[in-house]
């Protein structure tokens, strides 16, 4: 079985029973609870994650929490092995020594759930997952630590995701230096999402559903707290450390070059960072959740070009731009772009229809002008049991 055949989804979820359960007891946001269907009239269950979220939430079923549903989707879809996350939120609202027990439990949960599933090899299971990184406001240091350890102990979980507000003050608060360090030692993965979005006052009066809290607020969120990773320096003092960027990155490699500007006309974050803003993103990973194939490709060229901005200055950056090959700089991106669906959101829109977000995010993997067939199979899959050490 060539690994680098594969298909593995990267960024797909679960609510484990554990924490659905526990969302069921709430009676605040975020809670899941019933209601009867506008439609049918039947109890239904949703899912309430943000305040005012429009029509009450999200309908929710067995896809959230089964692992047998995930299975069928990923069995449905052919794909091969999937990396699992917690959803959103990720315990950042309860109190510090509450979400550090329940993430330790949680984290035991989702071993269990990827450890006891089905496999494809002797040395290749199906499911693997990420852990949960609880950094709420007062987590102490000490805490944030031992739940590294624990995840690194676990041998089914590859990483951490986490949410964007860090301990209360944002990923870019220095508190956080020793959890980064811990996190580049054991190896583990940063899967950084978002779930906020900006302020809702942005979205204006107009009644627009979930449309532009998702297709903007998510994306904008994470190219804010990256950038702020970015302007703290975490990449210059931890160089090792291997962070993954859901939906593409947002904005981040569209504006890269505008914030890159402002840093240089900028001496106290100028004189901050070791190098040119731009060279920072050929650090980082992008799943390919971007439904479009041209806009895998620019991604793929901002983080291709990365390496030429290893020195901060206009003259070197623009010295060092000459020459450059636009396929194979496509081409070097394409390594750090990894598939994924979002499951279990965005289902079909009929009952026997594929879910728009597998096929879609592999048509456009598919159509991207530059990339062979072994950069789109390293996007579908390769690049993946690279960076998570799959199969061995």
């Amino acid at each position: 079985m060539a690994a680098q055949r594969l298909l593995v989804d990267i960024h797909t979820h679960v609510y484990l029973p554990r924490y659905a359960a526990f969302l069921r007891s709430r009676t605040s946001v975020p809670r899941i609870f019933t209601r009867a269907s506008p439609e049918s009239g039947k109890p239904e269950e949703r899912l309430l994650i943000l305040d005012d979220e429009p029509s009450g939430g999200r309908p929710i079923g067995s896809q959230y929490w089964e692992r047998d549903e995930k299975l069928k989707f990923m069995d449905r879809h052919a794909i091969d092995v999937s990396l699992v996350s917690s959803a959103n939120p990720w315990l950042d609202f309860l109190p510090a020594s509450t979400a550090h027990a329940l993430a330790a439990e949680l984290n035991d949960d989702l071993e269990t759930y990827c450890s006891t599933g089905p496999s494809l090899s002797a040395n290749l299971k199906r499911l693997y997952g990420f852990g949960l990184l609880p950094l709420v406001p007062q987590a102490t240091t000490e805490s944030l630590i031992s739940t590294v350890e624990q995840v690194a102990s676990l041998p089914h979980l590859k990483g951490v995701i986490m949410g964007t507000r860090g301990v209360g003050k944002g990923l870019d608060d220095e508190a956080l230096d020793p959890v980064w360090a811990a996190l580049e030692k054991a190896g583990l993965v940063v899967f950084l999402h978002p779930h906020y979005g900006v302020d809702k006052n942005a979205w204006g009066e107009k009644a627009n559903g979930h449309v532009l809290p998702l297709a903007l607020g998510f994306p904008f969120e994470t190219t804010i707290a990256t950038t702020r990773l970015i302007l703290s320096g975490v990449f210059d003092r931890y160089p090792n450390l291997r962070v993954l960027l859901a939906h593409s990155g947002g904005a981040l490699p569209q504006l890269s070059s505008r914030l890159a500007s402002c840093v240089a006309h900028d001496p106290l974050v100028a004189s901050r960072l070791r190098h040119d803003a731009r060279y920072y993103l050929g650090k980082l990973y992008f799943d390919a959740v971007a439904y479009g194939s041209e806009e895998l490709g620019f991604v793929s060229d901002v983080i291709g070009r990365a390496d030429k901005y290893v020195s901060t200055g206009a003259s070197a950056a623009v010295s060092s731009a000459k020459g450059t090959d636009g396929t194979a700089k496509r081409r070097a991106g394409a390594q750090r772009m990894l598939f994924g669906t979002d499951h279990p959101f965005f289902p079909p829109l009929g009952e026997t229809e594929k879910w728009k977000s597998v096929v879609e995010n592999l048509e456009a993997i598919d159509g991207v002008y530059g990339w062979d067939e072994a950069d789109k199979d390293a996007v579908r899959g390769g690049n993946a049991f690279a960076l998570f050490n799959l199969g061995s």
